[in-house]
C-alpha cells in the first residue's frame, strides 16, 4: 500500500512538473505580446503625450498584468527623486529584481537593457526610433516563442508524465 502511494506521488510530481513547463511555454508569447504593447504605448506617451518618463512607465505599468506590472512600477519608482537613479540604472535594477518572475528569456532582457540606455538621454525622435527597433526585435522573439509553444507545450506535458512513470518503474 505504501509503495502504491509513493508511486502515485512520484507520478503526480512528474506530471505537475511537465504541466508547469508547458505553462511557461504558453506564458512567454503572451508576456512578449504584452511587453510589445507596453512599449508601443510608451512610444505614444513620448511622442504625443510629452509625459515624463517615470509617469509614463507608472501609467503603463498600471494597465499591465503581473509580472510586467511590477517591473514597470519598480522602474518608475527608481526614477523618482527619492532614489534619483537614471532611466538606464532604474530599468536595469527593476530587471534584476523582477525578471525571474517572467517566462521570458535573456534575449528579451538584452533588448530592454539596450533600450534603457537611450530612454531619457536622447531627444524624442531618437527615443521613438529606438523603441520601434526594440518592438521589432521583440516581435521576432514573439514569433519564435509561438513556434516553441507549438513544438514543446504538448511534449512537456507528456514528457512529465512519462518521466514520472519511468521513475516509478525504475524504483519498483
Amino acid at each position: 500500500m505504501l509503495k502504491l502511494v509513493g508511486a502515485v506521488l512520484v507520478l503526480g510530481a512528474g506530471t505537475l512538473a511537465g504541466f508547469y513547463q508547458a505553462q511557461q511555454f504558453a506564458a512567454r508569447p503572451r508576456q512578449l505580446r504584452e511587453l510589445i504593447l507596453a512599449l508601443q504605448r510608451l512610444e505614444t506617451e513620448i511622442s504625443y503625450g510629452l509625459t515624463p518618463l517615470p509617469d509614463a512607465l507608472e501609467r503603463i505599468g498600471d494597465s499591465l498584468r503581473e509580472p510586467l506590472r511590477s517591473l514597470f512600477a519598480a522602474a518608475a519608482l527608481y526614477m523618482r527623486p527619492d532614489y534619483g537613479l537614471s532611466a538606464q540604472d532604474s530599468i536595469r535594477k527593476a530587471l534584476g529584481e523582477y525578471w525571474k518572475r517572467t517566462s521570458m528569456k535573456s534575449a528579451e532582457r538584452e533588448v530592454l537593457e539596450q533600450l534603457s540606455g537611450v530612454l531619457g538621454t536622447s531627444d524624442r525622435q531618437d527615443q521613438i526610433k529606438h523603441i520601434a527597433l526594440a518592438v521589432g526585435q521583440l516581435k521576432h522573439e514573439e514569433a519564435a516563442a509561438r513556434d516553441d509553444q507549438v513544438k514543446y507545450e504538448k511534449m512537456s506535458k507528456s514528457l512529465g508524465l512519462l518521466i514520472g512513470a519511468l521513475i516509478v518503474i525504475l524504483i519498483f
